[in-house]
């Protein structure tokens, strides 16, 4: 195993657990994880609608709609940024 992939699922883990948090101290927990869904699958969907201008895509997998979905933005970005480390 490469010496980078653990502190990337580590910090994975972490964001996905505040993001957690966050959502069940709130109000409206649903209404909140609902408007953290949308931003994200639609940023994912933007990146690869792009791709053929930017070359950046993300592959559409079971776990990337999940990353995308859960941690709406900052997943996106994290997913761009582990692509690019790997």
């Amino acid at each position: 195993m490469e010496y980078y992939i653990m502190p990337c699922i580590c910090v994975g883990v972490i964001l996905f657990l505040i993001i957690i948090q966050v959502i069940m101290h709130s109000e409206h927990p649903v209404r909140s994880a609902f408007f953290s869904l949308i931003p994200g699958l639609t940023a994912m969907l933007c990146i690869n609608l792009l791709s053929g201008y930017t070359s950046v895509a993300i592959p559409v997998s079971p776990m990337s709609l999940a990353v995308s979905a859960v941690l709406g933005i900052p997943g996106v970005t994290a997913l761009l940024i582990i692509q690019r480390i790997l």
